[in-house]
């Protein structure tokens, strides 16, 4: 199985009663923690309707969750692998992030996987697969997520659209 059909399968899994995982975001110290995303143009805020308003794909964050002796959530790190597709072919990615917010509300960024628009990455006629090891995520957003994973989002933003091209809310897998 590609990368791609493992994270369509892992975020249909999570869609569908969590694949039996007893998993939840109050984990022990060091346990990942795992949300899906699925990205489509119509989610964002306002929806596209350009040229890039068939864009869609999907993000899977894995968090590694810090807590302290008395269990309180101290920080983490993300991996965010994220795919997108529907594209036109060259179309450069300037943003990739989750932002705090429930959906159809545009909420500031609270962690950046580092692409910029001095820092780019552009996608295929196939479109594109990207993946951000070790991003530090602080203890306020890390308590914030696993407490209320709607209240979140991983948008993909790019030139044409620069507030968002594709977006879509947390939802934990386990």
């Amino acid at each position: 199985m590609t990368r791609s059909g493992l994270l369509v399968a892992v975020v249909m899994c999570g869609l569908v009663a969590g694949c039996g995982d007893d998993d939840n975001p109050t984990s022990p110290s060091g346990a990942p923690v795992v949300f899906s995303a699925l990205l489509s143009s119509a989610n964002e805020v306002p929806p596209i309707a350009n040229a890039e308003s068939t864009g869609h794909g999907a993000a899977q964050v894995t968090f590694v969750v810090a807590r302290d002796g008395t269990g309180a959530v101290t920080g983490g790190t993300a991996t965010m692998y994220f795919q997108v597709s529907g594209l036109p072919a060259g179309t450069i990615i300037r943003g990739a992030h989750i932002h705090s917010a429930v959906a159809g509300v545009n909420g500031p960024i609270v962690v950046d996987t580092g692409i910029s628009p001095t820092n780019t990455v552009s996608v295929s006629s196939d479109g594109g697969e990207f993946t951000f090891n070790n991003v530090a995520v602080s203890a306020p957003v890390m308590g914030g997520i696993l407490a209320n994973p709607l209240a979140y989002y991983f948008n993909v933003h790019t030139p044409l659209n620069p507030g968002g091209v594709a977006r879509g809310q947390l939802v934990p897998v386990r």
